[in-house]
C-alpha cells in the first residue's frame, strides 16, 4: 500500500508542478500566466480521457505490470518537460504526463480492496489518497523551492527521477494483480448512470473545477493581493499542503460513516474560504491562515468522493474508479482553463469568486442529491 501511495504521490506531484512555477515558466518560454496554466489543462484533459479508455483497453493484463509501464510513461513526460526549448514541446510533455497520471489513478484508486483485509480498507484507501495530499505538502512546495533555487526545469527532472524510483518499488513490492472481470467502455458508462454515482460525480465536477480555477492561480493571487514575494510562496504552499494531509485522514475517518456529510462540510468551508481570499487581502500571515483552512477542506475531497462512489458502485469498483479519475482530471482541466481565461480577462480576484461559486454549487448537489445507501445529513 505504501508503494501504491508513492505512485499517487508521484503522479499528482507531476501533474501539479506548474502551479508553483507558472511565473518562471511563462518568463522563460515567453507566454502569459494564463497560457502557462494550459500546461495543467492539457494534463487534466488527457488524464480524463486516458482513465476510462485505458481501463476498457487493459483487458486481462496484470495490474502490477500496467502500473510499472504507466510510471515509465510519466518519467518520460517529466524528462521531456525538463528539456523543452519551446512551449509547444512542453505541452507535448504534459500530454505524456496526463496519460501516465490518468492510468495510474484509475488502477490505484481501488487497489486497497484487493491488498488488505476488509477491516483495513478504509485506512488503506486514506493512505492511497494520502499520497495525493502529501503531494501538496512535499511535492508542489518542493518543486517550487527547487524551481527558485535551480530553475523550473530542475523540478521536472526531479519528477522524472522520482517516477523511476517508484516504478522500481512497485515492481519489487506489489504481488501479481490479475485483472478482474473485463469492463468495456459501455459498462463504465452504465455505472456512471446510476443515480447515486451520478450525484457523486456531479459533486466532484463542481468542487474540483472550482478549486482548480482558483488554486491554479494561487501564486499570482497571493503575490498581488497579499504582497508576498517569491521567497515565501513555497512556504505558503507547504502550509496549504500540511493542512491538506490532516484533512485527508480526518475526512477518511468521517467518510466511512457519512461521505455525504463530509462533502457537505468540505464544500461549505471551501466556498467561504476561497471567497475570503480577495475580500481580505492584507498580510502574508492572513494568506497563510486562509491557505491552511483551504487545504484542510480540500484535503478531504478525494477520499470522501472515492468512498461515496465505491459504496454506490458495489462490485463495479474498477469501472467507477476509472470514472472518478476521468471526471476528476477533466474537472482539473476545465478549472485551469476557465481560470486562465478569467485571470487574463478579469484578474485574479474574479478567479477566486468563480471558485467560491462553484464550491457553493457542489454544496447544494451534495446536500440534495441521491447518496449511496441510507446516507443522510
Amino acid at each position: 500500500m505504501a508503494a501504491v501511495a508513492g505512485a499517487t504521490f508521484t503522479v499528482v506531484t507531476s501533474e501539479m508542478l506548474p502551479v508553483g512555477l507558472l511565473t518562471p515558466i511563462g518568463g522563460t518560454l515567453g507566454v502569459s500566466e494564463g497560457a502557462a496554466g494550459l500546461t495543467l489543462t492539457v494534463t487534466g484533459v488527457v488524464g480524463a480521457v486516458a482513465a476510462p479508455l485505458l481501463t476498457a483497453a487493459l483487458g486481462r493484463l496484470d495490474r502490477r505490470l500496467v502500473l510499472c509501464a504507466l510510471m515509465a510513461v510519466l518519467a518520460a513526460g517529466n524528462l521531456l518537460a525538463a528539456w523543452s526549448p519551446h512551449f509547444a514541446v512542453l505541452v507535448v510533455a504534459r500530454v505524456l504526463v496526463g496519460a501516465g497520471m490518468g492510468g495510474v489513478w484509475a488502477v490505484a484508486a481501488h487497489l486497497a480492496v484487493r491488498l488488505v483485509p476488509g477491516r483495513s480498507v478504509g485506512p488503506a484507501t486514506s493512505l492511497v489518497f494520502g499520497g495525493i495530499a502529501v503531494a501538496s505538502v512535499l511535492g508542489v512546495p518542493a518543486g517550487t523551492y527547487l524551481g527558485e533555487a535551480a530553475g523550473w526545469r530542475s523540478a521536472f527532472a526531479a519528477g522524472a527521477a522520482l517516477s523511476l524510483v517508484v516504478l522500481a518499488a512497485l515492481a519489487v513490492l506489489l504481488p501479481r494483480l490479475p485483472a478482474g472481470p473485463r469492463v468495456g467502455l459501455g459498462g463504465v458508462v452504465r455505472v456512471g448512470a446510476r443515480p447515486a454515482v451520478a450525484t457523486g460525480l456531479g459533486v466532484v465536477v463542481l468542487l474540483v473545477t472550482g478549486h482548480f480555477a482558483a488554486y491554479t492561480y494561487v501564486r499570482p493571487a497571493v503575490e498581488r493581493l497579499f504582497a508576498a514575494d517569491a521567497s515565501v510562496i513555497g512556504t505558503l504552499l507547504l502550509v496549504y499542503g500540511v493542512a491538506g494531509v490532516v484533512g485527508n485522514f480526518a475526512a477518511g475517518a468521517g467518510a466511512s460513516r457519512s461521505p455525504r456529510g463530509v462533502l457537505v462540510v468540505v464544500s461549505l468551508v471551501l466556498a467561504a474560504t476561497v471567497c475570503l481570499v480577495p475580500l481580505t487581502g492584507g498580510s502574508v500571515v492572513t494568506a497563510g491562515v486562509l491557505l491552511a483552512v483551504w487545504g484542510l477542506a480540500y484535503g478531504g475531497v478525494s477520499v470522501a468522493a472515492q468512498t461515496w462512489l465505491l459504496t454506490a458502485a458495489g462490485e463495479a469498483r474498477e469501472a467507477v474508479s476509472a470514472l472518478f479519475a476521468g471526471v476528476f482530471n477533466g474537472a482539473i482541466a476545465v478549472g485551469a482553463f476557465v481560470g486562465g481565461l478569467v485571470a487574463d480577462g478579469a484578474g485574479v480576484r474574479a478567479v477566486m469568486y468563480l471558485g467560491a461559486a462553484l464550491a457553493a454549487g457542489a454544496l447544494a448537489v451534495a446536500a440534495l442529491g441521491r447518496a449511496p445507501g441510507g446516507d443522510r445529513l
